[in-house]
């Protein structure tokens, strides 16, 4: 295959598929109870210099208790994928976990505005990066659950993102037609929340699941959090619904509404006034500090966060906003 231009940024990872190969043949994948604590998860499987995806959308379904427990746990010189990443990269760089990123979606809140304090991160120089499209990592992360070196797309061809990308411009052996190839990622830990999991890791999700299929399959290590854990009778009287087998899974934690202050759909919405509380912190460094000891740093558990955020009662709320009945 004709190489005919290629990016200037760096591979963080190895795209070679023999090595993801006697990863996976070594990885146990008996039903066992996989049950254990954030804690447990954190330590177990994310040490300093891992390379850390996180899946979800923005700031829906995001495994926000294991992000915490990151930071609190002062894990350092991370790799990130920053794939659809919204609050969960705003909670890393409070923490100054990130020295290396893969780049697409990141900084930006959707209509909330860009995080200051990750808009400083990222300004700072410290953190190297490599810029890709959501898509073109969702390519890179299906590339590797296919067991091949690299994916193929169309996307980035002609952009300043390619140019500062890892991907190469090669010529199609087929037609002759121009395309990028980019390095396949297999992530050593991914965190995802979910609705419903059963004590072996089988899962289910409603609503959008953009990248977590490749994501979940391409993870050497994936942990999971969920709304609620449900029976394996019942994962096995609906099979249809099973969206990651539990043979994926290496954790698996019971965390109700763990997706906050993000958005859980049909279960709660986002607290949109804690995440404004969140931008407006982040302005002044010193006030910043203040917020996040008392958020993180100050309690021991997401259950202490959830709270000072307003408990139940604003739990509530968020649900009954999030299904509310169609007019």
């Amino acid at each position: 295959m004709k190489v005919l231009a290629e990016g200037s940024g760096p591979i963080f990872s190895s795209p070679d598929p023999d090595q993801a190969r006697e990863f996976f043949a070594a990885k146990p994948r008996a039903q066992v109870d996989k049950r254990m604590t954030v804690d447990e998860a954190v330590d177990r499987f994310i040490p300093d210099g891992c390379y850390l995806a996180s899946g979800g959308f923005g700031a829906n379904r995001i495994a926000t208790a294991v992000l915490h427990e990151i930071v609190r746990k002062g894990r350092k010189n991370l790799s990130f994928a920053g794939h659809t990443t919204t609050h969960d990269f705003q909670i890393l760089c409070a923490g100054k976990c990130i020295s290396k990123l893969d780049a697409a979606y990141i900084v930006g809140l959707e209509a909330r505005g860009l995080s200051p304090n990750a808009r400083r991160t990222m300004e700072s120089g410290e953190v190297e990066v490599c810029e890709w499209t959501n898509y073109a990592l969702a390519v890179r992360m299906r590339a590797a659950a296919e067991g091949v070196s690299f994916g193929i797309c169309r996307s980035m061809l002609g952009t300043d993102t390619f140019t500062r990308s890892a991907a190469k411009a090669v010529e199609c052996p087929f037609t002759g037609k121009i395309m990028a190839a980019v390095p396949a990622l297999w992530p050593d830990v991914a965190i995802m929340h979910v609705h419903e999991a059963d004590i072996y890791g089988n899962c289910r999700i409603r609503g959008i699941s953009v990248a977590d299929m490749e994501l979940a399959r391409s993870a050497k290590r994936l942990i999971v959090t969920t709304e609620r854990l449900v029976s394996n009778q019942d994962i096995r009287s609906d099979p249809t619904r099973t969206m990651i087998p539990f043979y994926l899974v290496d954790a698996v934690i019971e965390v109700p509404y763990g997706s906050y202050p993000g958005n859980m759909p049909y279960e709660y919405f986002s607290d949109e006034a804690h995440l404004v509380e969140w931008m407006k912190a982040e302005k002044d460094p010193e006030t910043f500090a203040k917020f996040l000891d008392k958020y993180i740093y100050g309690v021991n558990s997401f259950e202490e966060y959830l709270n000072l955020c307003g408990g139940l009662a604003r739990l509530k709320e968020l649900r009954t906003q999030e299904t509310l009945p169609e007019m």
